[in-house]
């Protein structure tokens, strides 16, 4: 998805779609295979970086003058959700985007509306534009400095229409390498010189120098910030992961599986995967697969309980048992 063709792919390829009641059945293999790409389950996050990108973009669509206001998406560890996320919201505009402005009949498409940018790691201001190049196949010579390709690049992306930038990973960039100050110069300028909607990701991307000192600030001083953080077992009167456990549990396609099962779980399932939505949706999942193979065809506590997760939940956060 970090190249132009792969992120088209990706955006219009339909997703993978829960059963429905007049459905034939499907294969064990198509089953297997389901349950392993599964579907993008809808939380807090998703709803709120969708509002959020589709307002900043109409606030900056005729804003000329200054950068247009931006984004940061961070989370605290790996599996919150953020990634899934900036992807559920980068295709909903690829395709918003296709609707308004079919492309005519047997041509490619002529533009370009979003660009999918993945920080490599150990990154520095270069190397980042060399990203934002090769996501649309702008040719970079070794001896090419940094300003000859962020030339190309602000040419290239304006003259494609590119409208929603994200850049995912950022917490990447190496402070070692080069100075915080180029970083986020190198964004400034882009921010500036692009007609787009920049949406920044990565873990703790606030703690990052990346967004302090003097030109640090002017970055924060224009995003909005969303958090990606686990979901609480209750707020208010809200149950929140419940109703994510709830809405799991409709798109699982399982013979046997006894409807409200999973959310009579959720004090175990949060307390084992401390409301991390990457960490739940892989348990689920799992049990599902292995509920297939073995032939029960339903997902228990036991179930769940037999599923290995990642090393960070079962260290952490999986219930001990009497006697351990």
């Amino acid at each position: 998805m970090t190249t132009w063709q792969g992120w088209q792919h990706f955006a219009t390829t339909d997703p993978p779609a829960p059963p429905q009641p007049d459905d034939p059945p499907r294969s064990t293999e198509e089953r297997l295979a389901y349950h392993s790409a599964f579907v993008t389950i809808r939380t807090p996050a998703i709803s709120q970086l969708a509002t959020q990108v589709r307002t900043l973009m109409i606030l900056g669509r005729h804003q000329q003058t200054t950068a247009r206001p931006s984004l940061i998406v961070t989370e605290p560890a790996a599996a919150a959700g953020k990634t899934t996320a900036l992807l559920n919201v980068g295709r909903a505009c690829h395709l918003a985007h296709l609707r308004k402005n079919p492309p005519p009949p047997g041509s490619a498409h002529a533009t370009a509306p979003v660009a999918y940018v993945l920080v490599p790691p150990g990154a520095t201001a270069k190397t980042l534009i060399t990203e934002f190049a090769r996501y649309l196949g702008i040719p970079v010579a070794t001896r090419m400095t940094q300003t000859q390709i962020t030339d190309a690049v602000c040419h290239t992306y304006t003259a494609a229409g590119v409208q929603l930038v994200l850049i995912d990973e950022i917490h990447r960039l190496n402070p070692r390498t080069t100075t915080d100050a180029q970083t986020a110069d190198l964004l400034k300028d882009l921010t500036e010189r692009l007609p787009a909607t920049f949406v920044y990701a990565g873990i703790n991307v606030t703690d990052t120098p990346l967004f302090s000192g003097t030109q640090g600030a002017q970055l924060a001083g224009r995003a909005t910030l969303i958090t990606c953080g686990p979901l609480p077992a209750r707020h208010g009167r809200r149950e929140t992961f419940r109703d994510v456990i709830t809405d799991i549990e409709n798109a699982l396609d399982l013979h046997h599986h006894k409807p409200g099962t999973l959310p009579r779980h959720t004090p175990y399932l949060h307390q084992r995967t401390a409301g991390r939505i990457g960490s739940l949706t892989r348990l689920i999942r799992q049990a599902a697969i292995i509920a297939i193979h073995d032939g029960t065809e339903r997902i228990t506590k036991a179930a769940l309980d037999a599923v290995r997760l990642d090393h960070l939940a079962e260290t952490h956060h999986r219930p001990r048992t009497r006697g351990s």
